[in-house]
């Protein structure tokens, strides 16, 4: 086995080997509101659940050459965003929303996406969107290079409201299957949902 100290590579292939290896990823979709009240969206694969109690999830936003990019600034500013499951239905039109479009132009409206009110908080959700979390920003944490540059903003947000389809919603479950979620792997490539299988966990 090959061990390799990622202190003597590049930021590049440190990346190359992490989105390699850590797969596959859940695609968040997320929209925030500028200063202007352009709505913004953009999708992120460093994306996880933090804690069930209270709920809270994670999004890592990394910045482009030490600069933030427009959702975490928005998200920061505004104290909120609203999280989306990518799913099958519309990963391509989330996938536009990764184009980098000046700051006061929407990803939303450039990828023909439907914004919808949310419950509890300011931002607009997506329409297309069969699950969607809409947030309260509990933390922001930059987080550092080797020379203290900050080179990413990790967003903790605490989920006021959930906003699921009916026909996933089954006795307090969601059903994965009709879910048809997809996930990131490497490069452009993308997973659906596939084989899925059951262990028990022993006591």
């Amino acid at each position: 086995m090959r061990s390799i100290d990622p202190n003597t590579l590049t930021s590049r292939d440190n990346y190359k080997f992490l989105t390699g290896s850590i797969i596959p990823r859940p695609v968040a979709f997320v929209t925030t509101l500028s200063e202007k009240g352009v709505l913004n969206g953009a999708p992120f694969s460093y994306f996880n659940i933090v804690s069930s109690d209270p709920p809270m999830i994670s999004v890592s936003v990394q910045r482009k050459k030490g600069k933030q990019k427009d959702t975490a600034r928005n998200a920061i500013f505004k104290g909120e965003f609203v999280v989306h499951i990518t799913d099958e239905s519309y990963v391509e039109q989330v996938n536009k929303t990764a184009a980098s479009l000046p700051f006061d132009e929407s990803e939303v409206k450039e990828a023909g996406l439907s914004p919808v009110k949310s419950k509890v908080v300011v931002v607009p959700g997506v329409n297309e969107a069969k699950i969607r979390f809409e947030c309260r920003l509990e933390h922001a944490i930059e987080l550092g290079g080797d020379d203290d540059d900050s080179t990413c903003d990790l967003l903790i947000g605490r989920v006021v409201s959930y906003h699921i389809l009916d026909e996933l919603y089954e006795e307090g479950r969601i059903d994965g299957s009709r879910l048809k979620p997809v996930s990131r792997l490497a490069g452009n490539n993308y997973a659906k949902l596939g084989e899925v299988f059951s262990l028990k966990r022993p006591k």
